[in-house]
């Protein structure tokens, strides 16, 4: 029964009228027939077809992508953020972290040497094999999309097998390399008023044969990086490309009760936002520290600390656990924290990193702490966000500064330890980055730049608890082509 509701359908959406108009009325209708009289026609080839229609209308429009979002902050649990993809077709499930801090979207390839076969996060790990999804094609070295990697110097090409080829190497050690493959990605979709479950995009991503270093620990495993990144081979620049999302995305990593949090393509909107330029022609997210302040008072540090030139610079990261300082921006901030709470607790130093014995909550003694950026923008740290809990001892809380020493570099890296319970917008089209405290547990507004203006969505980022309105609105004819389409599609 489906089937034939399916091939009706097909049938009606080809064949909408071209009318003839006099005196400014329909005079006469002409149909013409694009189905075979015969009705031999592929059910594969509709699919093909209504696949192509859908993904037309979705550029027309635009919209939010959500991604779901697990995993927290926490080191001695998880340590990252990551979130579940469908790739192919038939589509798999992948689960990647979540990284700012690089650009390529890559999962485990079937090839895969040396790749974690289990995981410690109590997920199923997956291989992604491009001979068994019936949409995946290899990226050749005469591919123009191969030229996206070449730009950001980790694209090569193989001369082996023509395919275009990427090695890269993360700030921990840890390294992957592999070849790019051009597949589908399943996403949900807001639309107008309207969830959009199943929608699709062409878009080119890594296919890891060998990995190094931590990623091929199995206790915090996952089957590839997600890159948030700026550069042409970012997912978000592909899809923002074709026009299904815009050149902006949002997330609110929860902390506390289990992590989790959101993840859109979308502009999170708050009132208390505030944003800070980004630094132009930078390869990450890198925005113009400008100070610290601990209770109020700001640190003797040189600003040229912050500086960004040849390497050095603040950068704001997912993909990093904790937050890091160069030593001449560590040593004043963690004296000036021993220094306000002395007379409450005890300093330890355990392993390196300096601690305190606490009887009481760190909220009642620890001292607010400030980052204070280009453009007035300032991001306000509870205790909880530089410092972590490491053990008890007797019975009694020990506390130790979040924060780590880089030596001899000139680079500030803000991780999620910094970044969690807060809401974060990405703006690049108009290249700046905004903040607000948040509990990310809550509903938040996402907004996007569509053809017919900016709309607002609701809970955006938990779609599958209802949170998208399903009301059709005025537009009679529109809406009615999105419902033909969510139907459709859920028939594929």
């Amino acid at each position: 029964m489906s089937s034939v509701w399916f091939t009706t359908t097909a049938i009606l959406i080809c064949l909408l009228p071209a009318a003839v108009l006099s005196h400014g009325f329909p005079a006469a209708l002409k149909l013409e027939r694009v189905i075979p009289a015969s009705h031999e026609m592929e059910i594969s080839q509709l699919k093909a077809r209504d696949r192509a229609r859908h993904g037309r209308l979705l550029q027309s429009l635009g919209g939010v992508i959500d991604f779901p979002v697990d995993g927290t902050f926490d080191p001695f649990v998880v340590g990252l953020y990551y979130t579940k993809l469908r790739l192919g077709s038939p589509p798999r499930d992948f689960y990647v972290q979540v990284d700012t801090g690089s650009d390529v979207l890559w999962v485990s390839c079937a090839s895969c040497n040396g790749c974690p076969r289990t995981s410690g996060l109590q997920i199923q790990l997956n291989f992604f094999d491009p001979g068994s999804s019936v949409t995946a094609s290899p990226i050749s070295c005469s591919d123009q999309r191969c030229s996206w990697g070449v730009q950001s110097s980790d694209s090569g090409c193989s001369v082996q097998n023509n395919l275009c080829a990427y090695t890269f190497q993360y700030g921990d050690g840890s390294g992957t390399s592999g070849f790019y493959v051009s597949d589908l990605l399943q996403f949900d979709m807001i639309v107008g008023s309207s969830l959009v479950p199943n929608s699709t995009a062409q878009v080119v991503f890594g296919c890891s044969t060998s990995q190094t270093g931590d990623l091929v620990k199995s206790d915090r495993a996952v089957d590839g990086i997600f890159g948030f990144g700026q550069q042409g081979m970012s997912v978000i620049s592909q899809l923002a490309s074709q026009g299904l999302a815009p050149r902006v995305f949002s997330h609110c990593l929860k902390g506390e009760n289990g992590g989790g949090g959101i993840l859109v393509l979308g502009e999170i909107v708050e009132p208390n936002i505030v944003f800070t330029p980004l630094v132009p022609s930078q390869p990450h997210y890198n925005v113009n520290l400008l100070s610290i302040s601990v209770n109020g008072q700001t640190l003797p540090i040189n600003p040229s600390v912050f500086s960004t030139s040849n390497g050095q610079g603040t950068i704001i990261d997912t993909g990093t656990t904790l937050a890091y300082l160069s030593e001449a921006a560590y040593v004043p901030f963690v004296e000036a924290i021993t220094n306000a709470v002395s007379q409450s607790v005890r300093p330890v130093v355990s392993k390196g990193n300096q601690c305190y014995i606490i009887a009481t909550s760190v909220a009642d003694i620890f001292p607010p702490v400030s980052l204070n950026f280009a453009g007035g923008a300032s991001m306000f740290l509870n205790p909880q966000d530089y410092l972590i809990q490491q053990n008890n001892v007797g019975g009694t809380a020990v506390w130790c500064i979040g924060f780590q020493k880089i030596q001899n570099q000139g680079i500030t890296i803000l991780g999620d330890l910094v970044l969690k319970d807060k809401i974060f917008v990405y703006d690049l089209v108009g290249q700046r980055i905004g903040w607000a405290n948040y509990d990310c547990s809550m509903s938040v507004n996402v907004s996007a730049t569509s053809s017919s203006g900016r709309s607002e969505y609701v809970n955006a980022g938990s779609f599958s608890d209802n949170a998208a309105p399903q009301k059709l609105t005025s537009n009679v004819v529109g809406n009615t082509l999105m419902l033909l389409l969510m139907v459709i599609n859920m028939s594929l």
